[in-house]
């Protein structure tokens, strides 16, 4: 595994983090403006890219099967997603005070342990599964599903018609009368995945950009992605917040990390962050409920409540991660292919 996608990986799942802290402020202390300061949405975008990358590099010059794909894509999503699913669903049930962004419907929570996008009954205008951060998984799985039924073709097929399967899914949501269906996969936020792909594609040809380069484009993507998500709107997210996030992953994938010291805490996090995405929002829920009933002033200062926000987070995903994972992974680091 390329180390600079698990640091990658640890970044994105904090950026989430952060920005799902920052608007609990609000809650926790209504006297705090945090608008100024809600960034980090765009850590969703820079997950997409990678997804689509390593798909493609896990797949590539291998015979696999759409159902061994889907058995391991399975094993890793699944677990943990119903645990948090029916855990919440269980306390919107019992508790229902407890939650803000969640109330118990049953067909609500069929199609969130299945994936298919759901108007929210606590605010139908979204289309949210009952572990909210779990929208994205929905796209996720969309495109696992979509991958795995094109592995039978030829390798060099597949990207081509990969993109002609999600334009006439595109085209058709936006022809066909407005649905929670077509709403939800007429976005265009999709093809950021696609573009992951293509970095997949480009690594296994070796057509990356030379160090200085990279570096370069690592920068300059994080440096739009903050400004952008400041200045434009989330409608436009797949072309404002989606080209600096290939930006980021293609000036990643282009540097040679084993030249530079490891990270093991931050490789470590990478490792940890899809725990860390499923798990925050119960950590940010507990402390809210926490500032609420009991009298911590460290709770009310907005600085300090987003830092425990990320810290105990991150324990927390890291906690769950190696329960549900028992074994130590080694981490393999990999340096760009011989020229």
């Amino acid at each position: 595994m390329l180390v600079q996608l698990q640091y990658l990986r640890a970044i994105a799942a904090l950026m989430v983090v952060y920005f799902h802290a920052v608007l609990q402020l609000a809650k926790v202390n209504p006297a705090v403006d945090a608008t100024a300061f809600v960034y980090g949405e765009t850590g969703v975008d820079i997950f997409f890219v990678l997804s689509g990358f390593v798909m493609w590099l896990t797949t590539s010059g291998r015979a696999m099967s759409p159902i061994d794909f889907a058995r391991r894509r399975i094993k890793r999503i699944v677990p943990l997603y119903w645990l948090a699913t029916l855990f919440s669903a269980t306390v919107a049930l019992v508790a229902p005070s407890l939650l803000k962004s969640t109330v118990f419907d049953l067909p609500h929570l069929i199609a969130s342990l299945f994936f298919l996008p759901w108007a929210n009954p606590a605010d139908p205008s979204t289309i949210t599964p009952v572990v909210v951060p779990g929208w994205t998984l929905n796209y996720e799985m969309f495109f696992y599903f979509v991958f795995a039924l094109l592995l039978p073709l030829q390798e060099a097929r597949r990207i081509p018609v990969m993109f002609a399967v999600f334009a006439v899914i595109l085209i058709a949501c936006r022809l066909l009368p407005e649905t929670t269906v077509t709403r939800f996969y007429g976005e265009p936020i999709m093809l950021e995945f696609l573009a992951g792909v293509v970095l997949g594609w480009l690594y296994g040809q070796k057509v990356l950009l030379p160090n200085r380069w990279a570096w370069a484009a690592l920068a300059m993507g994080f440096a739009f992605l903050f400004i952008n998500e400041a200045l434009m709107p989330p409608e436009s997210r797949f072309y404002a917040w989606g080209i600096p996030a290939i930006f980021i992953v293609y000036g990643a994938i282009s540097i040679d990390f084993c030249r530079l010291p490891l990270i093991g805490w931050l490789n470590y996090l990478g490792d940890c962050s899809y725990s860390i995405y499923i798990t925050h929002a119960f950590t940010l829920a507990f402390l809210r409920v926490v500032a609420d009933r009991l009298p911590i002033g460290i709770l009310q200062q907005p600085v300090l409540f987003v830092i425990l926000s990320l810290v105990l987070s991150s324990i927390g995903g890291a906690i769950i991660h190696e329960i549900t994972s028992p074994r130590r992974r080694k981490v393999a680091v990999a340096s760009r292919p011989p020229a």
